[in-house]
């Protein structure tokens, strides 16, 4: 079936209108065409409804807390609000806090930088580097990547019961991988980390974009995400959860915002008294235009209705599949099988191409914008794809330095002919090879000035 045929169905919605939609881009081979953006999964374009949110508020900006002037108190309104918006789009507990941030990885690298004296930290080794790279300071314990959702709860429950049941400890895990899409079984890992007595944080950067997160549901402690990925520019990310670890650790920033009381000491030091809700980790001027984005993004997303958005999804992921399944050079990448429920995600490998050459070619050749390489979870991709995965090497035939692996990813503004095309694209490269020829420069490969192939 067609990706028309599909998401014609009365119960799949009609992308949403995104930013960029009607760019054009040149082609080596003449001419121009419509720039197919199917690299959600690093950064998804900006909604329509987010970009023209902001366009009506940048009159109004203004200082955030720190003001009287009429400005200064809508622009306050507007960053409360958001937070707001943030916490009933998380489902989020009465108590729990929303602090934002600059992305995922600024979120787990406040989390980690609050972690509790001798707390222990278990993770899988197919995290992307945001989760997997932050917990410096604490006793980690790297787990090895499962192979079935099953697996996975198997194999956290064997690690968390060697623990000392009586410190603390934490457990963080995605909720859908960046390197295949497919959907962890966060809900479960929630119960066995808890069944130990430690805590979890979820990494929904790949999740929230397209699935509806419930702390409540799934009984995280905490949920990170990024607004980039959201369909929100400007730099913002989340961080919501738990209180008490935040409000007992030292502030991820000190200074103004943070601080509720600075003075003089008689012996000329200085004495601070810290804020202890979400502003105790927020110091300097916050970045309110980001933060009214995520929210913004977020009120589309629920206004849209994740179960419409998901199924539109999901035929856009069984139209790529089937349309390269008699493909024999294609093998996309998974963990748990070919069938694993996934959000718009898909990692592959060609046989006889080396990865950046494939890219650049997709993009040079059909305007066609994808990701390759190792997606900043280099551990996961040189496990699917083989241990010698690494460097691109030169174009041309793959070598041992360039088995990496080429992402197409897509969600709520990708349109069907985008998904056509980049098909099209892939079944013609591997029969007719590339039009054009390609060079290395600074490590990746680029249409050669020479020609046409």
């Amino acid at each position: 079936m067609s990706v028309s045929a599909v998401a014609s169905a009365p119960s799949v919605r009609a992308p949403l209108p995104v930013l960029g939609r009607d760019v054009a881009v040149p082609l080596v081979t003449g001419g121009e065409v419509t720039y197919a953006a199917l690299d959600y999964a690093a950064s998804a374009p900006a909604l329509q409804r987010v970009w023209d949110d902001v366009a009506a508020h940048a009159p109004y900006y203004g200082s955030v807390h720190r003001g009287a002037g009429y400005l200064s108190q809508l622009s306050t309104d507007l960053f409360e609000n958001a937070r707001r918006t943030v916490a009933e789009f998380l489902d989020c507990r009465t108590d729990d806090q929303v602090v934002f941030t600059r992305s995922t990885t600024d979120s787990l690298n406040l989390l980690a930088a609050a972690l509790p004296e001798g707390c222990e930290v278990f993770v899988f080794e197919t995290e992307h580097h945001a989760s997997l790279l932050p917990w410096r300071g604490a006793r980690v314990t790297y787990l090895d990547a499962p192979g079935s959702p099953a697996q996975a709860v198997e194999t956290l429950e064997r690690a968390l019961a060697g623990r000392d049941p009586h410190g603390p400890a934490l457990v963080c895990v995605t909720g859908a991988s960046n390197v295949t899409g497919e959907l962890w079984p966060v809900r479960e890992l929630a119960a066995a980390a808890h069944a130990h007595g430690a805590r979890i944080v979820l990494d929904a950067a790949q999740l929230a974009p397209h699935r509806a997160v419930s702390v409540r549901d799934l009984d995280v402690d905490w949920v990170a995400f990024s607004g980039h990925k959201l369909y929100a520019p400007f730099g913002s990310g989340v961080l919501a959860g738990r209180a008490d670890w935040l409000r007992e650790a030292e502030p991820y920033l000190a200074g103004g915002g943070a601080s509720r009381r600075v003075a003089r000491r008689a012996d000329g030091g200085v004495d601070v008294e810290w804020h202890d809700g979400a502003a105790r980790h927020e110091a300097g001027s916050p970045n309110v235009i980001g933060a009214h984005a995520v929210a913004s993004a977020c009120a589309a997303l629920t206004e849209a209705g994740f179960d419409a958005l998901a199924a539109r999804e999901d035929a856009l992921v069984g139209a790529v599949r089937e349309g390269l399944a008699d493909v024999s050079e294609v093998r996309f990448l998974s963990l748990f099988g070919d069938d694993a429920p996934r959000v718009g995600v898909l990692s592959f490998v060609v046989d006889g191409w080396n990865s950046s050459h494939f890219a650049a070619a997709l993009s040079a050749e059909y305007g066609i914008g994808v990701r390759d390489g190792l997606f900043c979870a280099h551990p996961l991709v040189r496990r699917l794809v083989g241990s010698e995965a690494g460097g691109q090497g030169e174009c041309g035939a793959p070598d041992a330095g360039s088995l990496n692996a080429i992402r197409v990813s897509f969600g709520a503004g990708t349109p069907d002919e985008h998904v056509e095309r980049f098909v099209r694209a892939v079944r013609e490269l591997v029969r007719d090879g590339a039009r054009w020829n390609y060079r290395t420069v600074d490590g990746r490969c680029v249409p050669d000035t020479s020609g046409r192939a």
